[in-house]
């Protein structure tokens, strides 16, 4: 057995997350499917990853200097990773948020000392949306820096030079898939990106939710979004600039019903606590997997823990309220 790494440094701790056969899936996609762990960052979640990379990069242009202050809007995940880098690095942050995600999440950025504000959730072209409102607050701040997550590529370039290389050697470079969901499209299009340039026959495809439009766009070239999901930080209206020239191969659409049935699998037969864009994310794997056949390694990643949404998809009457299947052993609770 391998002896745990030892570190030097508490931000050495992201990345170089364990990746997991997962039996089910597996069986059910006919070939192997992998998941990235990335709940294993300190943040608990695949966002460490770009926090990371947006605040060295900041630093590294000399943006960003002693004392300052990041700001950053975010479904929640984002924010936990920033204001855990910025914690270590002596920086403060301000968070902006929809108001309409996890209390977990909340609570966690306020027990971290982030300054949180909340927004009502609106389209993109309001300027009231909480990304607009992020970048208002930072140019207000002095000594402030926006994060721009979305269309900062050091996001992309964390899973290009993290994230990619980790899963070539993790999968001795046998890898003929890989598959997420996009929110700010760095994940997906860094992970394309790094794997393709070790060999480009890996098939990238999306795994979008509904009420998303990326999964029109790379179907048929327009952006057009149909129906509507509960999954937080995932789902995108737009080509942000993480997502220009991601090389997306196919692509899949996942209802919120397939990929909570994933996350109740995962729980009760492997023991792995989920959020809802894992369970997405694993289906999308499974559709994939199908598609490449037998002998097939399919990639993904499990983005977050379940712990962050214990008020809402853990929830039977939250679940019940949006029209969703309650897990068997909440009904009993």
């Amino acid at each position: 057995m391998t002896a745990p790494a030892i570190v030097a440094n508490t931000l050495d701790l992201i990345g170089n997350t364990p990746l997991v056969l997962l039996k089910g899936p597996s069986e059910a996609a006919g070939c192997e499917i992998w998941g990235k762990c990335e709940f294993a960052n300190p943040g608990a979640s695949v966002k460490d990853r770009a926090a990371l990379g947006i605040i060295r990069d900041a630093e590294a242009r000399g943006e960003l200097q002693p004392g300052g202050t990041i700001v950053e809007g975010t479904a929640g995940n984002t924010g936990i990773g920033l204001a855990l880098v910025a914690n270590a690095r002596g920086y403060k942050t301000i968070i902006v948020m929809p108001d309409n995600q996890s209390q977990e999440k909340m609570a966690t950025l306020r027990a971290l000392g982030a300054e949180l504000v909340t927004v009502p959730p609106t389209k993109f072209a309001n300027p009231g949306h909480f990304v607009h409102t992020s970048r208002r607050l930072a140019e207000e701040t002095l000594g402030a820096v926006w994060a721009n997550q979305f269309d900062n590529i050091a996001n992309r370039r964390a899973h290009i030079e993290g994230t990619a290389p980790e899963l070539w050697e993790q999968l001795d470079g046998r890898i003929d898939g890989f598959t997420c969901a996009a929110g700010t499209g760095g994940t997906i299009a860094g992970v394309g990106l790094g794997l393709k340039e070790r060999d480009e026959k890996i098939t990238i495809a999306l795994t979008d939710p509904h009420g998303a439009a990326l999964y029109s766009y790379y179907a048929t070239g327009e952006l057009h979004a149909e129906g509507t999901s509960v999954a937080e930080g995932i789902g995108q209206g737009r080509i942000t600039a993480n997502l220009e020239g991601a090389p997306i191969d196919t692509q899949f659409r996942i209802s919120d019903q397939e990929g909570l049935m994933w996350v109740a699998r995962l729980l009760r037969e492997e023991g792995l606590c989920l959020g809802l864009s894992s369970g997405i994310n694993v289906a999308g794997a499974v559709a994939l997997g199908r598609e490449l056949g037998k002998g097939a390694r399919v990639a993904t990643i499990l983005c977050d823990t379940g712990f962050r949404y214990l008020s809402t998809l853990y929830n039977a009457e939250w679940l019940a309220a949006k029209d969703l299947p309650v897990f068997d052993w909440l009904k009993a609770n």
